[in-house]
Formats: C-alpha cells, structure tokens, sequence
C-alpha cells in the first residue's frame, strides 16, 4: 500500500471535515449583525454554535499536524510562503476565542458591542483567506529547485486567488445562514433564510466561475469535471431546496458541495501537494514531500484507533445541542451567562 497516497487522501478529508464544521462557525460570525439586530437576537445566533466551534477547530489542528508528520517539506514550504495570510487566519482564530469567551464577562452594551465586532471580523478574514491559500495551491506558486517558495505576498493575491477567497466567502455565508435556519427560531430563523436563498445563489455563480477558471487552466485532468459538476449539482440543490424551505437538504446539499470542491483542489494538485507554477521539475509531490514508511505506518495506527472515538464523542454533542433556540430563550436581564451555555 502506498501510504504517502493514502495520507494525501486523509489530509484531504481532514480539510473537508474543517471547511464543512467551520464553515457554518465563520457563516454565523458573519451574519451576527444581519440575523440578530439586537443584543439578545446577536446571543442566539452566538448560542447556536457555542457549544461545538472549539471542536470544530479541531479539524484544523488534525489536518495541520497530519501535513507536518506526513509531509513535512510540504508543511515547511507551505508555512514559510504563507506565513502572512496563515498568521492573519491564526490570529483571528486566536481573537475570535477570546471574543467568544469574554463577550458576556461585563454586563455593559459597549464591551458586547465591541466584542461581537471582533467575533464578525475574526469570521470574515478567515473566510477569505482559505479560499486565497486554496487557489495558490491550485495554482501554483514560484518554487526554487530545494522546494522553497521565491515569491512575495503579491504572488498571492492573482486574480484567481481573489476569486478563491470569494468562493469560500459566499460558501460559508450560505453555510452559517442554513445552519441558523436550522438552529433557530423566531425572527432570527426568518432571516436567515432568507439571506440563506440569496447567499446560496450568489456561491453558485462565484463558486462556478472559479471552479471552471480552475478546471481549465490548472486542473488538466478529465476526471476532475465530475468534482467540479458534483459541487455544481450539489449548490443548485442547496438554492432549490432552501427555496423549498428545506434547510435540513439545504445543509446536505452544502455539505457535498464542499465535498466537491475539496476533491477538485487535490484533485488539481495530484500528483504534486505544492506545484511550481515556474518550473514544474521544482515541485513538491506525494513521493519527494512524504515522510518515511515507518512514520506513515504508526500514524495510520494511531488514526485507525483514535478517528473513531473522537468522530463518536463529536456526533454526540451534536445531538445532545440539537434543538432550536430563539431570543425567548435569552434571559432579558442576565446577560453574564457564557456564551458556551
């Protein structure tokens, strides 16, 4: 078994894991204002998602320290050429649980007001920056013959890579605006299903546009259409079913959409994990990025035997914060409650 292979595909499903949990996250961050125009309506969108952002992030520490053990020359070029749009997401995650966890510390409107401001912007930065990092590495990036990256941050702002972040942008708002269709009710659940039908239309058309730019500049691969008409159908099926008032579908259909994309993005990279966009003998592959067999072999191990427990505990506080919440459920006067009850 080649297991460099199988790790490129595991990481891949660790990175969809994350954009599909922590794509609702960074959508209710940025619908805050829009679905809760008061203190309280702003509390239930917060509450939809306190009990379980922290786990979700856990999809993105996994992915990271699989890519450092699996492939660490991947996760040293990709860090080092990266290194500002990476530390602006690190940053805003970092803010974003500060945010979270103080909002409510001090019962004053000016501390929630400035903090729901950084939980909005810790949301929106990330949300633009993955979809930028993505598309340089479908893309390509200057590499030097030991691996390392000779651009600056110019290199990575191309219109492609705007377009990208633009793609998870428009995802994730639909995303969170479907999960707070489901997760509320009342006023705060009447619009976010509307900013839901708007948002999953406007990813369709942005989303189908990169995804075809991709396709036909950078992919190079036949196989490849079927992630890019499986997102298509997928998205079109979200709209459709939002329309329809099923956001139960709609979060399905988004769920499969990110799928697609995901499978696209390695897909277009495969057999490279960081292609050289100026000399393709310079690139970083499964085969010359990967660790030793011996490595490889005692993380599948630890993965067989701890994927299933944590997947099993994470399903079960989903269920467990299942039901739906409204602004009655909100004390009028105690605001010092967490965040996280």
């Amino acid at each position: 078994m080649d297991l460099a292979l199988v790790w490129f595909i595991l990481i891949a499903v660790l990175w969809t894991g994350y954009l599909v949990l922590e794509g609702f996250d960074f959508g209710v961050g940025m619908l805050m204002p829009i679905v809760g125009k008061t203190n309280r309506g702003r509390r239930v969108a917060l509450n939809t998602i306190g009990p379980v952002w922290d786990g979700n992030e856990v999809w993105l520490l996994t992915a990271g320290g699989a890519t450092f053990a699996a492939f660490p020359e991947w996760y040293a070029t990709m860090f080092s050429g990266f290194y500002l749009p990476l530390l602006l997401i690190l940053l805003s995650l970092i803010v974003r649980a500060v945010a979270i966890e103080y909002r409510g510390k001090i019962n004053d409107e000016t501390w929630r007001s400035r903090w729901d401001w950084v939980i909005i912007l810790s949301a929106w930065i990330p949300s633009i920056l993955w979809g930028v990092a993505f598309a340089n590495l479908v893309r390509g990036v200057p590499l030097d013959e030991n691996h390392q990256f000779i651009g600056n941050f110019f290199t990575l702002v191309s219109p492609f890579a705007l377009l990208g972040g633009l793609v998870t942008l428009t995802l994730f708002l639909s995303h969170g605006a479907v999960f707070l269709s489901l997760k509320t009710d009342g006023v705060i659940r009447e619009r976010s299903e509307a900013v839901a039908r708007r948002m999953t239309l406007a990813a369709i058309v942005v989303a189908g546009v990169w995804a075809v730019w991709a396709q036909l500049a950078y992919s190079g691969k036949a196989w490849t259409w079927a992630a890019v008409g499986v997102a298509a159908l997928a998205l079109i099926g979200a709209w459709y079913s939002s329309l329809r008032g099923r956001f139960g579908w709609a979060f399905v259909a988004n769920g499969v959409a990110i799928v697609g994309a995901v499978v696209l993005i390695f897909g277009s990279m495969y057999p490279d994990v960081m292609p050289a966009s100026n000399d393709p003998a310079n690139s970083l592959t499964i085969d010359n990025a990967s660790s030793t067999d011996y490595t490889l072999t005692v993380m599948t191990w630890v993965a067989a035997i701890l994927t299933p427990v944590v997947l099993a505990y994470q399903a079960w506080s989903y269920w467990v914060f299942r039901r739906r919440l409204s602004e009655e459920h909100i004390p009028e006067h105690n605001e010092l409650t967490f965040a996280k009850n």
